[in-house]
């Protein structure tokens, strides 16, 4: 059976988590942990790297610096995971989804001012597929409007736009390593932050609200409860599984483009399906190879084709506003045009570290073979 994704494992991870053990520190901040801090400020630019928990929390931890509150409302797209509204809805605020643009996936910049409102807050793009929103537009609204950017860059990990890598662009930035995820810890994430103001509160909330971190550092006898705040740190366990993805981030990336571009080398002039569509100031990392079929019936019938030839290929988010949460907690400005129908069209195919090039092939052949050839 070839699965949809397999973690990522390079050979050193075993290595490093038993040196976190035999070090005695394997709760959260230890040697591993600042070493992935550190990969990540170098490798991004960015003036703060928290390793966080999940994604999820680096989320709810920019949500709390962002300082929403209820009766606030946050411009997203619908096509994105739980997480990306969940963190704002914990503070009290409403979700406002605008729709995605088709080629992209992505939220579409043109529809994001119309939705903006007196009680609006902030903007949360989501980088799908590493493929980077139009930023330009989306910050220039922002400035303009006095409003957060959160990137929700959890497929954006080593992508860039315009040279720039993503999660840098906005206040805040979130990655995900968890175990689907390029780069992966198993569960984990990262909050990153542009602005110095924001750090030193960053740090208090990441460890329950006291300034621990500041003790940790001599630059206090004791350390207090200064802010609210929760336990977002993740174990130097996990950050040494992590700091071995880190070592091998380039291998690993090369290694993930290969299988892409080995698809769509197959499928780009193929004319059976739409493939992914990459603008021009993006560099995207290989996250994800999806096509877009006819439409659900037709996936379906595809899906169901690839598994009776062990392949498991997957559909991806369900939109958020037509489910239940979604509807108690946000509204849909404007018209469904693309984030339904896209979304019923998508399938990711598989692709991961340690996916062999003749599983690739059978793959590419088996999509084939149910389009005729």
């Amino acid at each position: 059976m070839i699965g949809f994704n397999a973690a990522p494992f390079v050979g050193k991870e075993f290595e490093y988590m038993k040196q976190a053990i035999d070090h005695h520190k394997i709760c959260g901040d230890g040697e591993f942990t600042k070493k992935c801090k550190a990969w990540i400020e170098q490798n991004t630019g960015t003036a703060e790297a928290l390793l966080t928990t999940s994604c999820t929390h680096a989320l709810e931890m920019a949500a709390l610096l962002c300082d929403i509150k209820p009766g606030d409302e946050v411009i997203m797209p619908s096509y994105t995971f739980v997480s990306t509204a969940d963190a704002f809805v914990l503070r009290g605020a409403t979700i406002v989804f605008v729709d995605i643009r088709p080629d992209t996936m992505n939220i579409d910049e043109k529809l994001i001012e119309d939705a903006i409102t007196e009680r609006t807050k902030a903007i949360v793009p989501v980088h799908y597929a590493g493929v980077a929103c139009e930023m330009d537009t989306i910050l220039e609204i922002a400035r303009r409007h006095n409003l957060y950017v959160v990137e929700d860059a959890a497929q954006g990990i080593m992508a860039t736009y315009k040279g720039k890598s993503l999660g840098t662009l906005g206040e805040f930035g979130c990655y995900s390593f968890h175990e689907t995820k390029n780069l992966s810890m198993g569960e984990g994430g990262a909050l990153l932050i542009r602005e110095q103001q924001f750090i030193e509160r960053a740090e208090i909330m990441r460890e329950k609200g006291t300034n621990r971190s500041k003790f940790f550092r001599g630059e206090i006898d004791k350390y207090s409860w200064c802010d609210m705040g929760s336990s977002y740190l993740p174990s130097d366990m996990n950050a040494a599984y992590l700091w071995a993805q880190f070592e091998a981030a380039d291998q690993i990336t090369a290694k993930r483009m290969s299988i892409w571009n080995a698809y769509d080398e197959a499928f780009r002039d193929y004319g059976r399906f739409e493939v992914p569509y990459i603008p021009q100031e993006c560099q995207h990392n290989a996250h994800m190879y999806y096509i877009k079929v006819k439409d659900l019936e037709e996936r379906t019938a595809l899906i169901a084709h690839l598994l009776s030839h062990d392949i498991r290929a997957v559909f991806h988010y369900v939109p958020l506003h037509s489910s239940q949460a979604g509807r108690r907690f946000g509204r849909f400005h404007g018209e469904d045009v693309y984030t339904t129908k896209e979304s019923d069209r998508l399938l990711r195919l598989p692709i991961y570290y340690s996916m062999k090039p003749e599983e690739t092939a059978y793959v590419i052949e088996q999509v084939m073979a149910f389009y005729g050839k």
